[in-house]
């Protein structure tokens, strides 16, 4: 069934962005890569926050690919930072970037984030794509991190996004939710659950917002025109979100 329209990305009189931004659990580009170009072409991004991004062997080769598969741009991330990578259009400008490392617990697989600060029309706003550990005690110490790293990025608006590894009941989950906006929380669109694609049940992977931008409505684009349940299925092992956002003109 086809989804009600979701804005499409725009500038406005006053210099505000209408953007879309996509957030993207990949799984190493491990499965069908063609759906999954097929899936982020059929969303139209301004920018793709990736998570599971390859970040060994010819990591930057894989991403290039999957850049220019979709008609993007590599903005940064990858292997410097653990996995997430961000993704743009030519539509987005961009200031800086920046990959954080986070704190290495012992057993588990290294984390980070993938930020960088943008601009488009007369917009300007902080990016941040994360995937948080599988444990609880680091997953929430994570939460609180992201926080202080959008603070940290000294912009007026920022958009986050990514693999929370816990739904909107976890505790880490409600630290972000506390602070930012929830997306799809604020403005439902689409579908909600996010894992996994064959038997959808959990919303684990979010977008979030700070205050002052405009929700114009996100989740799941199953039933997008140009995304077929096939291809869902196929692209990887969790659905993608999408938000539409208006971000306010920089004073």
């Amino acid at each position: 069934m086809a989804l009600t329209a979701l804005p499409d990305s725009r500038t406005e009189p006053d210099g505000s962005a209408v953007v879309r931004v996509l957030g993207y659990n990949v799984r190493s580009m491990r499965d069908d890569q063609d759906a999954l170009v097929r899936v982020i072409r059929a969303c139209a991004p301004d920018v793709v926050l990736v998570q599971e991004a390859p970040r060994f062997f010819r990591w930057r080769a894989h991403a290039a690919r999957l850049a220019a598969g979709s008609g993007l741009l590599v903005l940064g991330g990858g292997a410097p930072a653990a996995g997430p990578l961000l993704l743009c259009s030519p539509r987005v400008t961009v200031e800086r970037t920046r990959d954080v490392l986070l704190p290495l617990t012992p057993g588990l697989h290294r984390r980070g984030f993938a930020t960088a600060v943008v601009r488009v029309a007369g917009a300007r706003f902080g990016l941040l794509s994360c995937h948080l550990g599988l444990r609880g005690d680091e997953r929430y110490a994570q939460a609180g991190m992201l926080l202080d790293e959008l603070a940290a990025l000294d912009v007026p608006h920022a958009v986050a996004g990514g693999d929370v590894n816990e739904g909107p009941g976890g505790r880490s989950f409600r630290r972000l939710a506390a602070e930012l906006q929830d997306c799809r929380a604020v403005r439902p669109w689409g579908g909600e659950h996010t894992f996994t694609p064959g038997d959808p049940r959990r919303r684990i992977d979010a977008i979030f917002a700070t205050r002052g931008v405009e929700v114009l409505g996100c989740g799941v684009p199953a039933g997008l025109p140009g995304v077929t349940d096939a291809d869902l299925r196929a692209a990887t092992d969790h659905l993608p979100v999408l938000a539409a956002l208006r971000v306010p003109a920089a004073p």
